[in-house]
């Protein structure tokens, strides 16, 4: 196993590499910004968001990526918009993906909902530890083994390219719906004469419902769901929660790339909204990962005293 991780790594360094480096999250329906600049600033409330995601534990250099996001909506005239900002710090092997942007959407008024589209705007720094690699058991193998292959990097390397995405969202108090397209720039990060990455796009399409049960008031259904391709590959997570009293939330998920999702969620109080991911590998990888976890935290508020009481509210905060 060891030997076909290296071989696929010297492949991977030894030339222009183009690789989608956007990593898959659970709660997509609640970290919407993560993957959609036009959510910025989505309903009435200032938002401060957090997530965590440890995936495949128990496996050496498993991907593990944090995300932090702020976003709040603000008026210009009669215009409506939303601003924000983003941070990503994710790991994934001897790689390193780290990204700055701010966001920014107007949004329009729209039948029940709201129309937004957005821009993204910022830099990414993609690092590889090359001082991590390890090819003493390759050069005991093979007869065309290198010592000092130029293509290897021998120590760590990062480069920083600017990047921007797009997207457009819509949202009602009931359902919602959005797409979005990442890396419209294309960013080639060079780490030497030899080698260079090559961020490929990544289209998101998103949108879930939010069905209210007509004899039983405090529950509520969240159907989701995202499709997430770079035209070359592409994956599906399908999620259905429950939500009792507007408070208490769980619910399964399902991605087609190998996993079952368990998800739980809480207000803990007014605006402070926790969630919880298990996941689980239904294939091959069961036997060598204990699942993977992802933890999202939240708050939304209000700084400034609203003009009328009937205000629009977070789909997030219903």
């Amino acid at each position: 196993m060891k030997k076909c991780i290296v071989l696929l790594l010297l492949v991977i360094v030894s030339a222009a590499v183009k690789a989608q480096f956007d990593p898959q999250i659970g709660q997509y329906m609640y970290m919407t910004t993560a993957y959609n600049p036009a959510a910025a600033g989505e309903g009435d409330l200032m938002k401060v968001a957090g997530l965590h995601r440890m995936q495949w534990i128990g496996i050496p250099n498993a991907p593990m990526v944090t995300y932090f996001s702020f976003s709040s909506p603000f008026v210009i005239g009669k215009t409506r918009h939303g601003a924000g900002v983003r941070f990503m710090n994710d790991r994934f092997g001897l790689f390193t993906n780290q990204a700055l942007h701010v966001q920014y959407a107007y949004r329009q008024r729209l039948g029940k909902g709201y129309l937004s589209g957005g821009i993204d705007l910022g830099f990414v720094n993609v690092g590889f530890k090359g001082d991590s690699v390890n090819l003493k058991d390759l050069s005991q193998d093979s007869e065309y083994f290198i010592e000092n292959d130029p293509a290897i990097p021998t120590g760590s390397k990062s480069g920083m390219k600017f990047d921007m995405s797009v997207g457009i969202y819509y949202a009602t108090p009931t359902w919602w719906v959005g797409a979005s397209y990442s890396h419209v720039t294309r960013p080639v990060v060079d780490w030497d004469d030899y080698s260079e990455i090559t961020l490929v796009g990544t289209m998101y399409v998103a949108g879930g419902y939010h069905w209210r049960l007509k004899n039983h008031k405090d529950w509520q259904l969240t159907p989701s769901a995202m499709v997430m391709s770079d035209f070359r590959s592409w994956d599906v997570n399908v999620t259905l929660m429950c939500d009792f009293k507007d408070r208490y939330r769980w619910g399964l998920g399902y991605r087609i790339a190998g996993s079952v999702n368990v998800l739980l969620g809480i207000d803990i109080i007014s605006g402070l909204q926790l969630g919880y991911t298990f996941e689980v590998p239904h294939n091959k990888l069961m036997l060598e990962s204990a699942g993977s976890h992802e933890i999202y935290l939240a708050y939304g508020f209000n700084i400034l005293k609203p003009k009328r009481t009937n205000r629009y509210k977070s789909v997030r905060y219903l």
